[in-house]
């Protein structure tokens, strides 16, 4: 068999083999906060956040081709897949350690930071403008977006219902809520999904197996987005966890409230920026832009400072293992 069609292959593997881990590590960004609440039982929540992530795969072409063809300039054949293959087991390896740890890191900085490491390793050409344009800037104002708006939707919702009863306020939000993970749901497929479509094409176009790094078949779309699915129901519970209850105490206007403002700001940055932005950073801060509007010390702050210290690492760690596994695997290819 031909070398770089093994290598292409042994690219798209590892490719899907972090797409179930996304799915898995970010289950808990769509389905938290409605289990939690108690809106869905944990297998239906786990069950419609798949499919929300197959379906919302298909919207996700702009986040592939930012991913594939807007952040590194690699070399053909064989020793470009390696650079690959070493930066995506560099996510891997990150999601694995931030799962076991319980903490809701980024996947998709992961990824990106495990691609640059590996092709700085490599002396290869890093677009630092795309970086700073489609990473370091969304990475920067997605979760202050999250905050601010969640603060303000849960204003909103506070004031429209204000002389509601309790109970049955309650009882509406958790179908309310049904709608709002849905849509979330089918925000993490634009984005989680695309990524991995987008290393799919990135293999493929190093590999000379089409032309272009922009063009996007149609097996990659079904392909990524059943992994993520089947990821996904497997299930990510230690971070379920800590979403759902660790930060702050949800109730279903709150679950509704945050979920709402997260799928928006997915759904913008998709289909309208291409950018690849975080799922885990924009529902943890929409949660505590939520929660700060009962008081600020209704957040548990050093929780949250727990995880934006993961958030912060994710990058350079996820990118040191990258580099260090370029290494590793470079008798490979």
């Amino acid at each position: 068999m031909d070398p770089e069609l093994i290598a292409v292959l042994a690219v798209i593997a590892v490719a899907l083999v972090f797409d179930y881990t996304n799915g898995f590590h970010d289950a808990a960004n769509a389905i938290a906060t409605s289990i939690s609440t108690r809106a869905l039982t944990p297998r239906v929540a786990l069950g419609m956040a798949a499919i929300g992530n197959f379906i919302g795969a298909h919207f996700g072409a702009d986040v592939a081709k930012t991913v594939g063809s807007g952040l590194v300039a690699l070399p053909d054949g064989t020793s470009g897949l390696g650079i690959v293959f070493a930066g995506v087991i560099g996510a891997i390896a990150w999601n694995l350690i931030t799962w076991y740890f319980g903490l809701p890191s980024s996947s998709t900085h992961a990824l990106i930071g495990g691609l640059v490491g590996s092709t700085l390793a490599a002396s290869g050409t890093v677009l630092w403008g795309g970086i700073a344009e489609s990473v370091i800037l969304p990475m920067i104002v997605s979760p202050v977006v999250g905050f601010l708006l969640g603060y303000i939707v849960m204003i909103a919702v506070q004031w429209i219902f204000r002389n509601g009863q309790p109970g049955r306020l309650n009882r509406g939000f958790r179908w309310a809520q049904t709608a709002s993970a849905a849509a979330m749901s089918i925000g993490h497929g634009m984005q989680d999904a695309a990524k991995t479509i987008g290393i799919v094409v990135l293999a493929l176009f190093v590999g000379g197996y089409q032309d272009s790094a922009e063009t996007i078949p149609e097996w990659a779309f079904w392909t990524s987005a059943t992994v993520l699915a089947l990821g996904t129901y497997a299930g990510g519970w230690r971070i379920i966890r800590t979403l759902g209850r660790k930060i702050i105490d949800l109730r279903p206007p709150e679950g509704f409230a945050a979920e709402t403002v997260a799928s928006g700001v997915l759904y913008f940055n998709a289909l309208v920026l291409g950018a690849p932005i975080s799922t885990t950073h924009t529902i943890t801060s929409a949660i505590m832009g939520v929660g700060a509007t009962k008081r600020l010390s209704a957040v548990r702050w050093g929780v949250a400072g727990n995880i934006v210290g993961a958030w912060v690492l994710t990058f350079p760690a996820a990118g040191s293992i990258g580099a260090l596994m370029f290494f590793v695997v470079r008798p490979l290819f």
